[in-house]
């Protein structure tokens, strides 16, 4: 790995913010290498939802520096699982083999190399039994920042044996676009899986109404620009910086008003004007 390469660490979490758990992590890295970059990706990602996790950092990977990728979030919050360090992209991804890393590691590639993370001799000791994104994860991160090859980390895995969250769905049917709520921010903002370019596929642009399905409720929306393109309080449609398609309510809820968690199935269809 380059001196490019093993500059930076990027860390995401569902550690929150209220306690240490961050900074033991930082605190650690450091320690083991004092030269590394810390970027904190984010650390409110709700407890164990991996699938939260995984959309994060695969929409924030084509941005972040090229370096080793940190993500612990794990439902288990002890590490019952397979710990994995992956290549991909001129990148390394350490994290629980839980699905969280599966997401971004396909958005730069796909996995070139996979290992297991076995070699304690990377670990702090004593290895907590409730905090491996301290002893375990955060000082091989920052072995590899240090120079560490992944090789080093444990014994190869193949990389179609690591987890692999499934797809959001998404699909273009009978002139409509069908998915699912992917992600639900601190504000109410609803992400779906659905694409700005699926959207245009159907003829809709900034400007026109989107007819929209929830379940057996039907709701008609403005696709705008931007959610401030609608006065306070109303709900619109517009294309996220992910590139995705976003509901929102401006200074409000979205997710709250709409009822809408996330895997919720979402029907996207252009309003027809009539003859």
């Amino acid at each position: 790995m380059s001196p490019s390469v093993t500059s930076v660490i990027t860390l995401l979490t569902d550690y929150g913010l209220e306690d240490g758990f961050v900074a033991a992590c930082h605190g650690v890295i450091v320690g083991i290498a004092p030269e590394a970059r810390i970027i904190d990706v984010g650390h409110l990602v709700p407890t164990g939802d991996v699938r939260r996790g995984a959309a994060i950092l695969a929409q924030t990977t084509p941005y972040l520096p090229v370096g080793v990728h940190l993500a612990v979030v794990d439902p288990t919050a002890c590490g019952a699982g397979r710990a994995v360090a992956v290549e991909a992209g001129g990148r390394v991804f350490v994290g629980p083999d839980n699905g969280v890393l599966s997401w971004a590691v396909q958005a730069v590639g796909g996995a070139e190399a996979a290992y297991e993370i076995a070699n304690e001799e990377l670990f702090l000791q004593p290895v907590s039994p409730t905090f491996h994104g301290r002893d375990v994860f955060a000082p091989v991160a920052a072995h590899l920042c240090a120079g560490r090859s992944p090789t080093d980390v444990g014994p190869p895995i193949p990389g179609n044996s690591l987890v692999l969250l499934p797809a959001p769905m998404c699909r273009i049917r009978d002139g409509a676009a069908e998915g699912e709520v992917l992600c639900v921010d601190r504000h109410g903002n609803v992400q779906l899986s659905i694409t700005g370019g699926d959207v245009a596929s159907l003829g809709v642009r900034a400007g026109d109404m989107l007819t929209v399905w929830l379940g057996r409720r039907q709701i008609t929306v403005p696709f705008r620009d931007t959610f401030t393109a609608v006065p306070p309080g109303d709900l619109v449609a517009f294309t996220d910086s992910a590139g995705l398609v976003a509901m929102a309510i401006n200074f409000g809820d979205a997710a709250e008003r709409l009822g809408l968690p996330p895997g919720a199935h979402v029907r996207l269809s252009p309003v027809r004007q009539q003859a």
